[in-house]
């Protein structure tokens, strides 16, 4: 897989409290991915990107809300996250929340 489609898999970590509670606790990270992705790609992308070996990955898909966008009803779009567990001891350096 060329760099070009991994960063068009990986969008962008997710980033909050909860998160950084997972990289802290049990060695998980949690990016937004592209919703036609799949397990397997995702694995992939993250282990090419960041050189790191990813024991399991979990992905959950996200209904886009309801919104009203300058008096007009609108609904933002459908979003896919993946919550990637790598091997104990190794971390993403970059993506570390301290």
């Amino acid at each position: 897989m060329n760099n070009e489609r991994m960063y068009q898999i990986i969008r962008f970590p997710h980033v909050s409290e909860k998160t950084a509670r997972l990289q802290a606790e049990s060695n998980q990270y949690v990016f937004e991915v592209s919703t036609d992705a799949t397990k397997g790609q995702i694995k992939q992308a993250v282990e090419g990107l960041f050189e790191v070996n990813v024991e399991n990955v979990q992905v959950v898909k996200l209904k886009g809300k309801r919104k009203s966008f300058r008096f007009r009803a609108g609904r933002q779009k459908d979003w896919k996250k993946a919550y990637v567990r790598i091997k104990a001891g190794q971390t993403i350096e970059d993506l570390n929340a301290e």
